[in-house]
C-alpha cells in the first residue's frame, strides 16, 4: 500500500513538473514595449533624471567656445588643437544648443513633462471633488492622537451631547481650512489640497516658460554691438558686431531705432589695499535713444536696461579704446581714432589687449600688437603692470608688424588678433624687435619714417540688442513658477477625524507626506473642543444646582 501511494505521488510530481517546464511567459509584443516605455517616461522619477541630463549636457556650452557665439573662437581653436578639436567639431560640441543630442535630451524632457503633469492633473481633480475618507477603525494607530471624556449623564443626555459636540467639531474644522464630511459617529476632514495644486502648477508653469523660451527663441533676435563714445549705433543688420536671429524672424522687419553713447563712467574701490580694493561700484552709461521721432535720456547700468521702440539694450560689458594715430613715411594720416583693447578678464587693474591694423600705409602694410595699463606702474621684477582699473596714469605698449595682413584672401579673421604669418615684426637701429613705449601726447618714430602718436583714451561699451515677443508670458510663467513652489513647500496635507461614542472622544490626524506639526494639530484640535465642552452651559433638566443657588 505505502509502495503504491508513493508511485503515485511521483507520477504526480512528474506531471506537475512536466506541467511547469511547458509554462512560458507571454511576450510584451511591440505595443507592449511601448507602452512600458510610456510609463518609464512619464514618471517624476525620469523627469527628474532628464533634468540633470539637461544640466550636464549644458557644460560644454559655457566651456568650449560656441559657433553662433563666436566663430572665430571655433576656428582658432580648432587650428590650435588639431584631430582633438576636429573629433568635437564632428559631436557638435561647438555647436551645443542646437546639437542633436541636445534637442533629444530637451524633446524628451518637454515629452516627460507633459505625460506626468496631464495625468497628475486629473486625478488631482478628482481628488478635490471627492470627500474625505471615513475614519479608520483604530484611530489609536495615527501619528496624531489624542481622547478624552466629553459627556456624562443618561443615555439620551449623551446622545444629544455627542451631537452637539460633532457640530462643534465639524464648525471649528471648517474654520481650519478642511473640508468636512459628518457621519453618525464622527466628522471626517481634509485639507491641504493646495499643496497638489501648487506642486502642478510649479511644474506647468516649468514647462509654459521652457516652451516660451523656445518660441521666443524662434521669433526674437540677439546681437552684440560694441559703441566707443560718442559713436551712434542705427538698428540695421550690417550695424551688428554679431547678429543670430530667431528661425523664424525676418531681419528685414528690424525695428527703427538709434542709440548713441554720450559718455560712459565707472568707479571703483580705491581705499587702502584690502580684499575690496579695485572692486567696480559703479558702470553708468548716458545713452541718447531716438525712435519714432523723439529722443530720449536714460542711464544704461548692469541688470537696468534700456527699452527702445520694443527692443531690450543690456549693458554686458565695457573697457578702454586708446586714441591712436598712424601716419606712413610720408607723413600721411592712415589710421586715426579709437581701438578697442580687451580687457583682461583675470586682471583687477584692467590690462587690455589689443591690436591696430594698418591696410592702406604707403609701400606695405601695417599691424601692431599692444597692451594698455589704465594705471602704469612697475612691480618688484621691474616690469610694466596696471595697478587700478581707473585711468590715472595711461600707458600704452605695442610692438609692430610690416607685410601682408590677410585681409585680402577672402578668409574671415578676427579684429582683435593680426596673422603674422606673412609679416615681419618691426626692429630698432641694433637690430632688436621694436618696442613701442607711449604716454598720452606722445609720438615714436618708426623704423621707415612713419610715426604712432598716442592721443588720448575713450571708453566704450559691449551692448546685448534683443527682442524677445514671448517676455510678458515668461513673467507670468516665473510667478506661477515661485507660486507653485511656495504652495508645494508650506501647505501641509492632513487628514483629521473626529469620533465620538459612549461619551468618549476620539481626535486623530495623519499627514499626506511630510508633516512635522500632525500631532500638535490633533493635541490643539483636542484641546479646543474639550474647552468648548467646559464653557457650554448645562441644560440638563435634572440639574437643580441654580435653584439652589
Amino acid at each position: 500500500m505505502a509502495k503504491k501511494t508513493a508511485d503515485k505521488n511521483a507520477d504526480n510530481s512528474k506531471q506537475v513538473g512536466s506541467h511547469k517546464s511547458g509554462v512560458t511567459q507571454p511576450q510584451l509584443g511591440f505595443i507592449g514595449m511601448c507602452r512600458w516605455a510610456w510609463r518609464q517616461l512619464t514618471t517624476m522619477r525620469v523627469a527628474l533624471i532628464l533634468l540633470l541630463v539637461l544640466a550636464l549636457a549644458a557644460i560644454p556650452g559655457s566651456l568650449l567656445p560656441q559657433r553662433i557665439q563666436d566663430p572665430g573662437r571655433v576656428t582658432t581653436f580648432l587650428e590650435a588643437n588639431g584631430a582633438w578639436g576636429q573629433f568635437l567639431d564632428t559631436i557638435q560640441m561647438f555647436d551645443v544648443y542646437s546639437s542633436i543630442w541636445f534637442s533629444a535630451i530637451y524633446l524628451l524632457l518637454m515629452i516627460s513633462l507633459i505625460g506626468c503633469v496631464i495625468p497628475r492633473s486629473a486625478q488631482h481633480w478628482k481628488a478635490m471633488r471627492s470627500a474625505p475618507p471615513k475614519a479608520p477603525r483604530r484611530l489609536g494607530r495615527m501619528p496624531g492622537y489624542e481622547s478624552f471624556t466629553s459627556a456624562t449623564g443618561s443615555a439620551e443626555s449623551r446622545e444629544a451631547a455627542d451631537q452637539g459636540f460633532l457640530d462643534t467639531a465639524q464648525t471649528r474644522l471648517k474654520k481650519l481650512g478642511y473640508r468636512t464630511v459628518r457621519h453618525d459617529d464622527h466628522v471626517a476632514a481634509e485639507r491641504g489640497y493646495l499643496r497638489e495644486t501648487g506642486n502642478l502648477v510649479f511644474h506647468i508653469a516649468l514647462l509654459v516658460a521652457t516652451l516660451t523660451m523656445a518660441i521666443g527663441s524662434l521669433f526674437g533676435y540677439q546681437g552684440q554691438r560694441i559703441l566707443v563714445e560718442g559713436e551712434t549705433f542705427t538698428n540695421s543688420l550690417v550695424a551688428y558686431d554679431s547678429f543670430e536671429p530667431g528661425s523664424y524672424y525676418d531681419a528685414n522687419n528690424l525695428p527703427d531705432f538709434r542709440l548713441k553713447l554720450d559718455s560712459f563712467e565707472s568707479t571703483f574701490d580705491d581705499q587702502a589695499p584690502g580684499s575690496q580694493f579695485g572692486q567696480p561700484r559703479t558702470f553708468d552709461a548716458k545713452v541718447t535713444a531716438t525712435a519714432d521721432g523723439k529722443s530720449e535720456k536714460h542711464t544704461l547700468r548692469v541688470n537696468e536696461p534700456v527699452r527702445v521702440g520694443g527692443t531690450g539694450v543690456y549693458l554686458t560689458g565695457n573697457g578702454y579704446a586708446p586714441e591712436v594715430t598712424v601716419k606712413d613715411a610720408k607723413g600721411q594720416v592712415v589710421q586715426s581714432g579709437p581701438q578697442v583693447f580687451i580687457p583682461d578678464g583675470g586682471d583687477p587693474g584692467y590690462t587690455s589687449e589689443g591690436v591696430i591694423k594698418v591696410p592702406d600705409s604707403a609701400g606695405t602694410q601695417m599691424g601692431f600688437v599692444g597692451v594698455f595699463l589704465p594705471t602704469a606702474t612697475q612691480n618688484e621684477n621691474g616690469e610694466l603692470v596696471s595697478s587700478f582699473a581707473e585711468l590715472r596714469n595711461p600707458y600704452l605698449v605695442m610692438s609692430g608688424y610690416t607685410g601682408d595682413l590677410g585681409l585680402d584672401n577672402g578668409t574671415p579673421q578676427s579684429v582683435y588678433t593680426i596673422d603674422a604669418e606673412n609679416m615681419t615684426e618691426m626692429t630698432d637701429a641694433t637690430g632688436n624687435p621694436l618696442l613701442i613705449q607711449l604716454a598720452e601726447g606722445e609720438t615714436q618714430k618708426l623704423p621707415d619714417g612713419g610715426s604712432v602718436t598716442f592721443d588720448g583714451v575713450k571708453r566704450y561699451i559691449a551692448v546685448d540688442i534683443s527682442q524677445d515677443p514671448t517676455q510678458g508670458l515668461m513673467l507670468v510663467s516665473a510667478i506661477a513658477v515661485l507660486l507653485g513652489l511656495g504652495l508645494s513647500l508650506f501647505i501641509p496635507r492632513r487628514r483629521m477625524w473626529v469620533r465620538i461614542k459612549d461619551g468618549q472622544a476620539e481626535v486623530a490626524a495623519l499627514a499626506r507626506g511630510e508633516d512635522q506639526m500632525v500631532e500638535r494639530a490633533a493635541k490643539d484640535l483636542a484641546k479646543d473642543l474639550a474647552k468648548d465642552l467646559a464653557d457650554e452651559p448645562d441644560d440638563d433638566p435634572d440639574d437643580d444646582s441654580e435653584e439652589r443657588i
